[in-house]
């Protein structure tokens, strides 16, 4: 078996190409995908080449962890998955290629415990999933923020479970007049329009670690930073005005199983949207401006790639 992937060959180096596959193992699913996402913060690192060493990183990769689509085939103890629509956080199913996120293919081969049951209806929208999975789990980790820095769209998915939790509407930052623009249901502010200085949590969904002594500075006493970002350089703060705050940082790792079950269930009882989050979508042959896109147009919330129509 086969399939047409997008294949990182190098930093900034994008090919659509065919892939052998792995075989499909007793437990496994073979799932046709319809829809992926591309993350504009790990991914972004990907494909700079930027991005810090993990286990499995290397060229040739394909990238890509948020993947829905329909299980068209299984392995002799999955049968039951059959048909299913399902989101898919990657795969590692390549022979010639690694697949330290793997998504991005228009076939999959995965264990059937990695695959979650999800609804048709949701179409493109369903590849935010694991976002809105990683916004819960920084949330559901300690205090709801206050404050979020970054209007992109992990920061607008953090105020709005923030709300569907039931906490106060946060206040955002964003220092892009386009993201400030429109009614949210919280306020989104420019930096230098906040005079704030004791917020008990805030949380930082822009990545950019430069900016920490500025986010100490408008913590109350004994205040939480929440790092839920991801970060390519050395992080590091003046000890001074931290030590006289005692403030505390906490980092959000990856999302569990049990954020996306909850997410789910903040969509299900309409407490939670994901409308109006994905602004862009290509075809896969289209991958290079697709990427490009999502990297450097300040105006691209989201972009998607349509796996439907390829052979």
């Amino acid at each position: 078996m086969d399939t047409v992937a997008i294949v990182l060959e190098g930093p900034e180096k994008i090919a659509v190409r065919n892939l052998d596959l792995n075989p499909v193992r007793e437990d496994d699913i073979v799932v046709e995908v319809s829809w992926s996402g591309i993350s504009t913060g790990t991914e972004r690192l990907l494909w700079s080449g930027r991005m810090p060493q993990f286990p499995g990183m290397g060229y040739p990769l394909v990238p890509g962890y948020e993947s829905v689509g329909r299980v068209i085939d299984t392995g002799a103890n999955a049968r039951h998955r059959l048909g299913e629509y399902v989101f898919l956080p990657g795969a590692t199913c390549y022979k010639d290629a690694r697949g330290l996120f793997g998504g991005a293919a228009r076939t999959l081969i995965a264990p059937s415990a990695r695959a979650i049951k999800i609804q048709e209806r949701l179409g493109a929208r369903g590849v935010l999933l694991a976002l809105a999975a990683t916004a819960h789990h920084a949330i559901a980790g300690g205090a709801p923020p206050q404050l979020i820095i970054g209007h992109g769209v992990l920061g607008r998915l953090l105020a709005r479970i923030t709300i569907a939790m039931g906490a106060p509407p946060p206040s955002v930052w964003d220092v892009n007049p386009v993201r400030r623009v429109g009614s949210f249901g919280y306020p989104v502010l420019d930096p230098e329009e906040d005079d704030r200085k004791d917020y008990n949590t805030i949380m930082d969904a822009s990545g950019a670690g430069a900016l920490l002594d500025t986010f100490v500075k408008r913590l109350a006493k004994g205040g939480e930073i929440v790092l839920a970002g991801f970060y390519e350089e050395r992080l590091s703060f003046d000890f001074v005005p931290t030590f006289m705050r005692e403030a505390r940082f906490r980092v959000a790792a990856e999302w569990k199983p049990e954020d996306l079950l909850a997410t789910q269930a903040l969509m299900r009882f309409g407490q939670l949207s994901l409308d109006e989050l994905i602004t862009h979508e290509h075809v896969p042959e289209d991958a290079e401006n697709a990427y490009a896109t999502a990297f450097t147009d300040s105006s691209c919330l989201k972009m998607v790639l349509d796996w439907r129509q390829c052979a």
